[in-house]
């Protein structure tokens, strides 16, 4: 929304789609001039009349939400559907990876979670890639990276140990770890709408930065004036931390750590710079964002 808003040659106007217009993060969209419409991602007729006289949509799902790979399906099933009901010419899809066609149930490398997933999150986006296909929609498949913002909103960032000391802890290893701000994602999606029907039917993979955890470490380092240490845990000690979805998280970094190759090369920095010029840097991020990372 802020991408468009502050994009003074962009041809498109924001509008967005909200349960609640007269929440303060809805009016504080208002205020940069997007245009609120309510609807309900469970309701598919009111999704219908929001996207009606649009010409592009961006979806995304959020499964902290809920938990629920099942819920998360049969939203993008609604978002579909309404955008075929609205004469959508562009839709661009946030998914991820089904992480099943690489690690099947069957493989003990990785638990198995909810009786038919590896990475829920994961696993649950990629597999509803299908609906937009079989219903012949125009989509962009859009594959995003870890938020940089994770660090401020999903206690994600360094800890102080018992002796005072940062640790910030993934279980990555050595393998580099393809990551993002979370406001250049709505910079790139512009991008593609910018192109038209350039990307339509395509994959495109985005990221800032393609980092370790001990690069990440030790930006982190620099930019807070204090010395953080990467602490690399196991997959296993990771998914044993017990905070709700500890075990997805588990495995999705499990999932990236193996697969880092693959996982790398489909999130073409390159390409995400193209799409948005002014992409950040993980050092110009926390330049802009340190003192919002909280540290106890």
């Amino acid at each position: 929304m802020s991408a468009i808003g502050s994009d003074p040659d962009s041809p498109f106007r924001a509008r967005a789609i909200t349960r609640d217009v007269n929440s303060e993060k809805a009016q504080a969209l208002a205020k940069l001039g997007v245009e609120l419409v309510a609807a309900d991602i469970d309701d598919e007729a009111s999704l219908s009349a929001a996207l009606e006289g649009a010409y592009g949509a961006y979806f995304v799902t959020f499964f902290w939400a809920h938990f629920s790979p099942e819920q998360e399906k049969a939203e993008v099933l609604n978002m579909a559907r309404a955008a075929k009901n609205a004469g959508i010419k562009h839709i661009i899809w946030s998914t991820l990876e089904d992480t099943r066609e690489r690690i099947p149930l069957s493989d003990n490398r990785m638990p198995t979670l909810m009786g038919e997933y590896k990475v829920p999150h994961f696993d649950a986006k990629g597999e509803s890639n299908s609906v937009f296909t079989q219903m012949g929609l125009p989509t962009t498949f859009l594959y995003t990276s870890f938020y940089w913002d994770n660090l401020i909103h999903f206690d994600m960032g360094p800890k102080k140990g018992p002796d005072g000391t940062l640790a910030f802890t993934l279980p990555m290893g050595v393998k580099k770890l393809p990551s993002i701000a979370a406001e250049d994602i709505g910079q790139c999606a512009l991008g593609i709408f910018k192109n038209g029907a350039e990307y339509i039917g395509k994959s495109v993979g985005i990221a800032g930065e393609h980092l370790t955890g001990a690069q990440m470490a030790k930006a982190l380092s620099t930019a807070l004036g204090k010395q953080v240490e990467y602490n690399a845990v196991s997959p296993d000690v990771y998914r044993s931390f017990g905070f709700p979805g500890a075990d997805d998280l588990g495995n999705m970094f499990q999932f990236m750590h193996d697969f880092e190759r693959e996982f790398c090369a489909r999130r073409d920095i390159e390409l995400s710079r193209a799409l948005n010029p002014e992409l950040h840097t993980f050092a110009n991020w926390l330049r802009l964002n340190k003192d919002r990372i909280p540290l106890e």
